[in-house]
């Protein structure tokens, strides 16, 4: 058996209330992130491997970039999801990175690569106006049935999607994208298993396990923004207050109190006016901000606190 390195990438991008991000149709397959093998014959680094290819199969620029985990299960590649040229005998260990980058660019022509909002493939992961009807209509009544006759499963279950009393963990992604996928409700699994396509539909399929991979740096982004500034890589230089809630309510998928949440930005002193006003809007003009840097490294400087709207 031969074995390939191949560094896959989950690019992100704020479009107003819209989390986007960029992948390519492969047919039958559904969409795929940006794919490539890891040469190191002519590549010196995973990173500087990623940032080239990316830019060859989408005329992308990375930025800002992260190793986000090694996916290496056997038997995770289906045919034409990633290495055209791959044999039957070859396995697959992909490097997952996440790039996060300020907007969702206008990509050259002649590339397949397009934005994609990532809502798509995971609604229920979207409770800014409280928790989506999928969830009670859909998937709880799905998730019992899977689960009859075994507390065990039913507890994992209504734990995952904050049922029965349990509160949603924003962050917990891989884990309830998994337990669908052991329930066998998502179309990932009847792919990879040969069985009938589930006649409901829980999101938008991706090929190979890139759901597993997007769901991955779902989760890790949304916890990241509670320890690092990481969100300010997905701003503009300047920006209103507003519209920073609203790119934290688009990534962790909730609502934000306004008032705590501007008073903790206050306390942090994470952001300063420029003395500048918004025009562009109709209303009243908003103030600009910009994210305050100071002496310490921005990698080292706090994340935000996250004052959630209770439904």
């Amino acid at each position: 058996m031969s074995l390939i390195i191949g560094l896959s990438v989950v690019i992100v991008a704020v479009d107003g209330a819209h989390p986007r991000v960029l992948a390519s149709e492969r047919g039958q397959d559904g969409a795929a992130l940006p794919f490539g093998a890891f040469d190191p014959d002519q590549h010196r680094t995973f990173e500087l491997a990623l940032r080239g290819w990316v830019r060859e199969q989408t005329g992308f620029q990375l930025g800002y970039v992260e190793q986000l985990y090694t996916f290496g299960d056997r038997d995770r590649e289906t045919p034409g999801a990633t290495l055209s040229d791959m044999g039957a005998d070859t396995r697959i260990v992909s490097v997952g990175y996440l790039a996060l980058t300020p907007q969702a660019e206008h990509l050259p022509d002649g590339f397949e690569a397009h934005w994609r909002g990532w809502y798509r493939h995971f609604p229920w992961e979207d409770h800014r106006q409280g928790c989506p009807a999928i969830i009670t209509d859909v998937i709880a009544p799905l998730l019992r049935t899977w689960a009859a006759g075994r507390s065990d499963h039913w507890q994992r279950a209504s734990s995952a999607f904050g049922l029965d009393s349990h509160p949603w963990s924003d962050e917990a992604v891989l884990e309830r994208y998994e337990l669908l996928y052991e329930a066998g409700l998502v179309d990932e699994c009847a792919r990879d298993h040969g069985l009938p396509t589930p006649g409901f539909d829980l999101g938008v399929a991706m090929s190979s396990d890139h759901r597993r991979i997007l769901a991955t740096a779902m989760g890790r982004l949304r916890a990241k923004l509670r320890y690092r500034p990481i969100v300010f890589e997905l701003m503009p230089p300047r920006f209103t207050l507003l519209s920073l809630q609203r790119m934290v309510e688009a990534l962790l998928g909730q609502a934000l109190h306004k008032q705590n949440f501007r008073r903790a930005l206050d306390r942090a002193g994470l952001v300063a006016g420029t003395g500048q006003k918004e025009s562009s809007t109709g209303g009243r003009p908003a103030e600009l901000f910009c994210f305050v840097r100071g002496e310490r490294k921005a990698a080292l400087a706090p994340g935000l606190s996250i004052p959630l709207l209770r439904h």
